[in-house]
């Protein structure tokens, strides 16, 4: 059974969030208080249904005494009973542990790893699957910055998505991406393994990270492209050192402001990934063994085209509908991951 009083105790947090918002608050000091209001308002929603249940099932309870309503109140209960369990479980996963960063948006880097063009082939395939799942769930997807390889592929490529519950859903995404395939360049029809890395990062805040103008070195240079029209013939492309920790970040849009707004973003949301990748080592001694931990190291899933198999290692789920998830069909997976993560931490909470 959950406990009570801690349900009593965030109820009454909710209504004191509730009561300063009404209070006439300044813009940080409303935006702070409203962010931790919309956080618990689905909590303690799921707490006020189950609360009513109980209220329910001690009333018809209490008319088993009466001859005359004994009947019915026998079989009200059975079917209040049977709708507890549930909304028991409705509450234990409202009381998980949030993400602080679930609500943000998040940045992608996708780069080939092993396999040459393949592997560059592979990243462009990633890039348009991760487009079209944005698409889906009706998110903002911009890339920011990209570099194409001689076949069409993608040398490295970093995207912004914005949209409700972003990077919830897109931080599973962390991970070595390996393929399985006949590559366009390959002749004999053999089968080739190739891989990309992708990195899904929380945007970060202001004031999440303060980056000291001591910290950085700001280089201008000229853009690189695919030659002709395409190459820069002014020096506006940008390069960031952050000095303490060695991340270098690029941009090269048309635009050198554009470019420092892009790369000073981009470095922000790596050193906070960074923060949060420190603070994740110190609660858990081996982040691998956790699911969507965004171990970047860590072979995540496979796609098997011969097959039309794609297999997530992480909870062993294989599913033989590989154009549809390449056509950015990613929920089946995604809910999954979901799904074990929160039976894990249901389980912890026992």
């Amino acid at each position: 059974m959950v406990p009570l009083d801690k349900l009593e105790a965030i109820t009454r947090r909710f209504e004191f969030l509730e009561a300063r918002m009404g209070a006439g608050l300044s813009g940080d000091e409303f935006a702070a208080v409203g962010r931790e209001y919309a956080e618990l308002r689905p909590v303690v929603e799921e707490i006020a249904a189950y609360r009513g249940l109980l209220a329910e099932i001690e009333g018809a309870e209490a008319m088993l005494d009466d001859p005359e309503m004994r009947d019915l109140a026998e079989a009200e209960l059975v079917d209040l009973r049977a709708r507890l369990e549930a909304a028991e479980r409705s509450v234990r996963l409202a009381l998980l542990p949030r993400d602080a960063a679930d609500a943000r948006p998040a940045m992608i880097e996708i780069r080939p790893g092993t396999g040459g063009e393949e592997a560059a082939l592979f990243a462009g395939d990633l890039l348009r699957m991760y487009q079209r799942y944005a698409e889906a769930r009706g998110w903002k997807f911009e890339i920011i910055e990209a570099q194409a390889s001689e076949l069409g592929g993608i040398r490295e490529v970093v995207a912004h998505v914005k949209g409700e519950g972003v990077f919830a859903r897109l931080k599973y995404e962390s991970g070595v991406h390996r393929v399985q395939r006949v590559p366009e360049t390959e002749s004999g029809g053999r089968i080739h393994t190739s891989a990309a890395t992708v990195a899904v990062l929380p945007e970060a805040e202001d004031v999440d990270i303060r980056i000291e103008p001591g910290d950085i070195r700001i280089d201008t240079m000229r853009a690189s492209g695919a030659g002709g029209q395409h190459v820069n013939t002014t020096d506006s492309a940008v390069r960031i050192t952050h000095l303490p920790t060695g991340i270098v970040v690029t941009s090269s849009e048309k635009s050198q402001h554009r470019n420092r707004e892009i790369a000073m973003q981009v470095l922000k949301a790596r050193l906070y990934d960074l923060e949060r990748q420190k603070a994740d080592a110190e609660r858990a001694a081996d982040r691998r063994a956790q699911v969507g931990s965004g171990d970047r190291s860590e072979r995540i899933r496979t796609y098997n085209f011969p097959q039309g198999r794609v297999t997530d290692h992480r909870i062993g789920l294989t599913l033989y509908r590989l154009a549809e998830v390449m056509a950015g069909d990613l929920d089946e997976i995604i809910d999954a991951l979901i799904a074990e993560t929160q039976a894990r931490q249901l389980a912890e909470m026992e």
